[in-house]
């Protein structure tokens, strides 16, 4: 199973600074590995309280899995395929296709999770990926009929939507909502400190002993990271890259990420990541907020952050190049190998 962990998590020595507990627990869930870190508590009550939103991932996964038969999103969307016939709707779903459809909009529609249908052409709602038959003419037909979250209509408890062509796949949300639950209800259970991870969407709270907690951002072309930072409380870091949910055909790479306006994996870009600050849906953000950067052209994307609210951001182009935002650039730390030249490179200097 292709493992989506976009930042690489490294856990500070203290050297001696504190002699407090720390708990780790890991699973896999979202289709990618779930690793949460509580500080600071008693093992007994740190495994119940991580037991607890390890269970709350398994059902926010199972509920909103984009492709499983019996879910709740693939129930809704064969409704939607069958016209203008409203259903019922969970009050937790409705809440999460309102606030996805507000993010799409100010995105200008590069977040589009009603693109169900592109990204099931292109093979990517399953759990393996392999080329496919690139269907020029179905690519076409699809983006005409513009599929949009403002197709759908949520009223009285119930759903459906205008335009039969929109299948949901909430893949570029989920993981940051289950952020945001799962944090609002650390907090609400006293835990000060504690970093959770899902597959590279990252939040943090308090801080690890005497220290922040420090994440790394993992290259995208070669093993490691390729630079580090410290995540202070409430803060939440998300990559958007091409290297872990991909294929190749006839030398060319097409990545999981689909540009709505011509229905083809986006190009030109290895990896973006962002940070944002601390915020009741900060985990959310930091899970959407990544994609319109990756998919816009290279002149627009500091203008897709700034309509994103993201300051803080860097863009890894395809050819290696690194552009950093100048508020980012004073919270990266850089290994040896990078070279000055390019990690000082601001992101409005893009061609």
């Amino acid at each position: 199973m292709p493992m989506n962990l976009l930042l690489v998590v490294f856990t500070l020595l203290l050297n001696g600074c504190s002699h407090e507990p720390l708990y780790q627990s890991q699973s896999y869930v979202f289709g990618t590995l779930v690793d949460i870190s509580i500080y600071g508590e008693s093992e007994p009550r740190a495994r119940e309280l991580a037991n607890h939103v390890q269970q709350e991932f398994q059902r926010l996964h199972d509920s909103l899995h984009a492709w499983k038969e019996g879910s709740d999103l693939t129930r809704l969307n064969a409704a939607f395929a069958q016209g203008e016939t409203p259903v019922p709707v969970s009050p937790e779903l409705a809440q999460i296709i309102q606030d996805a459809t507000t993010l799409s909009t100010r995105s200008n529609e590069l977040f589009n999770p009603a693109i169900g249908n592109l990204i099931k052409l292109w093979g990517f709602q399953r759990d393996e990926y392999s080329p496919v038959n690139i269907d020029a003419d179905a690519i076409n037909a699809l983006v005409k009929q513009a599929p949009r979250m403002s197709g759908i209509v949520i009223e009285h408890g119930t759903a459906y939507s205008k335009n039969p062509t929109v299948r949901l796949d909430l893949g570029g949300y989920a993981k940051g909502y289950a952020l945001d639950k799962a944090a609002a209800y650390l907090r609400q259970q006293g835990v000060k400190n504690a970093l959770i991870n899902i597959g590279g969407n990252i939040i943090a709270l308090g801080q690890h002993g005497d220290h922040p907690w420090r994440v790394g951002i993992q290259h995208p072309r070669q093993p490691g990271p390729i630079a580090m930072l410290d995540l202070p409380d409430g803060w939440a870091i998300g990559t958007s890259g091409d290297y872990q949910r991909y294929f190749e055909l006839d030398g060319k790479r097409y990545c999981h990420i689909i540009d709505p306006r011509t229905g083809y994996p986006a190009q030109g870009t290895q990896a973006v990541t962002i940070l944002v600050p601390p915020a009741a849906n900060a985990g959310t953000l930091s899970d959407v907020a990544s994609k319109p950067i990756f998919i816009s052209n290279a002149g627009d994307k500091a203008q897709a952050a700034q309509m994103m609210g993201i300051t803080n951001y860097m863009v890894i182009d395809a050819q290696g190049k690194i552009f950093v935002s100048a508020e980012m650039r004073r919270r990266l730390q850089w290994p040896e190998k990078i070279m000055p030249k390019e990690k000082h490179v601001r992101l409005e200097n893009l061609p």
